[in-house]
This record gives C-alpha cells, structure tokens and sequence, in this order.
C-alpha cells in the first residue's frame, strides 16, 4: 500500500470512505441545485441565496457543541446511522416537492435549516469516529483521505450536477442525493463492530460541555489555529455563494458553466488533500503550527487575486490553486487539532472545531451576499480574501507571543513525542 492509501489497509475505513465518497458526490449535486433552485425561484437574489446557505449553517452554530458531546458518550457508528438516515430523507422531500413544481422557496430554507440540524449532530461524530476505525500511525492519512473523499465528491458532483440541471431540472438531483444516502448507510452496517477502537464513553453529569471548552481555551496552540480556522469558514469559504454570482452576473453563464467553475475549485482542493494524505502516510506526524499558518495565508492571498480575473477561463484556472491551499490548510488545521487532543474529548474538541470553520457562515454568507449584490459580485472574493488575511493576522497577534505547542495527545492514543505510532 503506497503511503498516500496507507489508511486504506483497514476494511471498516475501506467501507467508510466508499459510502462516503457516494454521498459525498450526491450531497455537492445537491448543494449545486439547490443553489440553482433558490436564483430560479427568486429572480437570481444574492440575498436569497446567502439565506438559503445561512440557514442551512445556523443550526451548525447552535448544536455542534451538543453533537461533541453525544460523540465523547453515545456509540458513534449508531449515532452515524440516524443522522445520515435524516439527511437521505430530506433530500427525498425537497427532490418530491421540486419535481412535482411545489417547491418554495420558504420550503428550501426549512428543508435547508433541517439538513444543517443533522449536519450539527452528524460532522462531530463522523469526525472523531474516524480514530475509532484506524488509530495510531495511519491516522493522519486517514484524516487526509476523508478530505480527499470528500472533495472528490466535489469534483465530480458540481459538474454532473450542472449537466443534469441542464437536462432535467434540479428536482432529480435531489432525489439522486436521498439514493445515495444509502450507500454510507450500507458501509456502517457492514463493519466489523470487534475491529473498532472505541474510547472511553463520558458518562452522564454536568458540566461535560464546559470541559470541552475549558481544555480549548488552555490549549493556546489549538485555539490559534480554531481562530485561523474560524476566519476562513465565515469569509474565505463562501465559494458556493462567490462562483454562483461570479458565473450569472459577471461572466452570464449557465449552470453547466457553474457546476464546471465549482469543479475547478474542487479538483485543487482535490489535490490538496491528496498531497496532505501523501505527506500524513510517509511521515505519520502532526503537520507544523507555521506550515497551518502559511497555508491559509496564501489561500486568502489567491481567493484576493481571483477576484481580479477578466475572464471565465482564467477565473477557472485561478480556482484551481486556490482551492489546493483552501483544502490543505483545512486538512492540516484538522489533523493538528484532531491529533494533538486527548482521545476521551476528541468528540467535543473536534465540535468546536466545527463549530468555528462552519458556525460562521451564517454571518459570513448573507453578509458577502450583500456585498456583492450591491457592490458587485467581485467583493464577494476580494472582501473574502482581504477578511481572511486580516482576522489571520489578528489572532497570530493576540495568541501566537503565548503559543506553545502541545506536540501529541496525552492520554490519548498517540504517543507523547508527537509521532504518531511506533
């Protein structure tokens, strides 16, 4: 097994990544039309379109706390179960209501804040069930890998998502997503439950949530990086809304040039996390505090630079580099964050760190929405872009002159020297 497909060697990670990798796929269609669904139900609103995105990110904001805490005390791989069951079923009620011509766009944003409630709950657990699958020395590349799954999803869905919008409408991809559900689903069933490396189970009493909270704010190496990180998510991260507008009110392109320009950003991202998953497998360490750093600054540099692209086609090409540092600057702030936190408050840790990348955008979205309806549609990359570096620079002023790096999870099950395994 060559070192970028180390984690692949363990079969409950195989069948997680393959139903993941479906899903995924089917999610970022259905991301794509919904999009697409709201701009046609509202005369192509940016204001629209940045609720519809905010709603969908609100309940982020109030449960993922919560959704930590479930998967420091409750079995995740249950917990997994329920959760993506509830997502298949709400992209089954928006595709039945869209192909029957019932769909509102009030009915979008309840279906959308409903899909966030399950993402709320789902994210945390998925996201420290990971450990439970690989453990030890593959678990940096196993972190890596599911970005790569997941932004090979999002490679290959925008831009069948476009095609078949062209075709047939945004009603089918929604039904298409709730089928895909099935194949995540599938995988957790068939794992062998005697392979997994469960942790220790919080048990029942107060104060569970503020523990979480209290371990984060001691921690001044993992809160500068969830600062960085929560920057990012609320201004850098809005590329759903950015290409949107970008591709129907300044290059008046089609939704087939949407889902392309969506793709674009996805195959950097792609490679990112494909070069991080490369990087985890040969050395099977923490990446560095500086390198986490430098990452996100040159994405918010790029994100700044593509604002400026005259054309579609070089707008296209801007979004590949781009989306190559957005990718590994997050796959390197989760493998920091995730392998440096003791194993028993993985679950909340890892909820706070959720909490910060995509509990923002319901105050980024609606805002870079604003902006580029009334600005123009460029402000939503440059004021992104310009926002990322600046809440970067604040947080390395305030926190970095008191950081000290934890090198390793003590307690956890990685070893103190900040190697991961033998």
């Amino acid at each position: 097994m060559t070192p970028t497909f180390a984690a692949m060697s363990n079969r409950n990670f195989r069948l997680f990544v393959t139903g993941q990798m479906v899903s995924n796929t089917g999610t970022w269609m259905q991301r794509i039309a919904q999009d697409w669904l709201v701009l046609s139900l509202t005369h192509q609103s940016g204001v629209a379109l940045g609720i519809a995105t905010s709603l969908q990110f609100l309940p982020i904001l109030l449960f993922t706390l919560w959704g930590g805490v479930l998967a420091d005390r409750l079995p995740k791989r249950k917990v997994l179960l329920g959760t993506q069951a509830l997502m298949g079923c709400q992209a089954l009620v928006l595709g039945v209501l869209t192909v029957t011509g019932h769909a509102q766009v009030w009915q979008v944003y309840v279906l959308a804040a409903l899909l966030g409630l399950a993402a709320a709950l789902d994210t945390p657990v998925r996201q420290a069930f990971v450990s439970e699958m690989v453990g030890g020395r593959d678990l940096p590349n196993a972190v890596a890998l599911g970005s790569a799954t997941f932004n090979l999803g999002r490679v290959i869905g925008p831009a069948v998502a476009g095609l078949l919008i062209t075709w047939i409408g945004t009603g089918p991809v929604f039904l298409v997503n709730a089928v895909s559900y099935l194949a995540v689903i599938s995988g957790l069933l068939m794992m062998r439950t005697s392979e997994l490396r469960p942790s220790v189970r919080v048990p029942r009493g107060p104060g569970v949530l503020r523990e979480g909270l209290r371990y984060v704010r001691g921690r001044r190496d993992l809160l500068l990086v969830i600062c960085v990180l929560c920057a990012v998510g609320t201004f850098g991260f809005n590329f759903q809304i950015s290409t949107a507008l970008m591709a129907t009110h300044v290059f008046h392109m089609d939704a087939s040039a949407f889902g392309l320009l969506t793709t674009a950003f996805a195959a950097g991202s792609l490679m990112g996390a494909l070069l991080s998953a490369r990087r985890a497998g040969s050395t099977g360490t923490r990446p560095g505090l500086r390198l986490v750093i430098a990452l996100a600054v040159v994405f918010g540099i790029l994100e700044f630079i593509s604002g400026f692209a005259p054309t579609y086609a070089s707008f296209f090409v801007l979004l590949i580099p781009t989306g190559l540092f957005a990718i590994a600057f997050a796959t390197s702030a989760n493998a920091f964050v995730q392998l440096g936190t003791d194993s028993t408050l993985r679950g909340r840790v890892m909820a706070i760190y959720m909490l910060a990348f995509v509990g923002g955008t319901p105050l980024g979205a609606p805002l870079l929405g604003w902006l580029a309806q009334n600005a123009g549609a460029r402000w939503s990359l440059w004021g992104g872009g310009l926002a990322t570096l600046a809440c970067t620079g604040v947080a390395l002023a305030v926190l970095h002159p008191r950081v000290e790096v934890v090198p390793a999870a003590s307690g956890g099950d990685l070893p103190i020297d900040g190697r991961v395994g033998a």
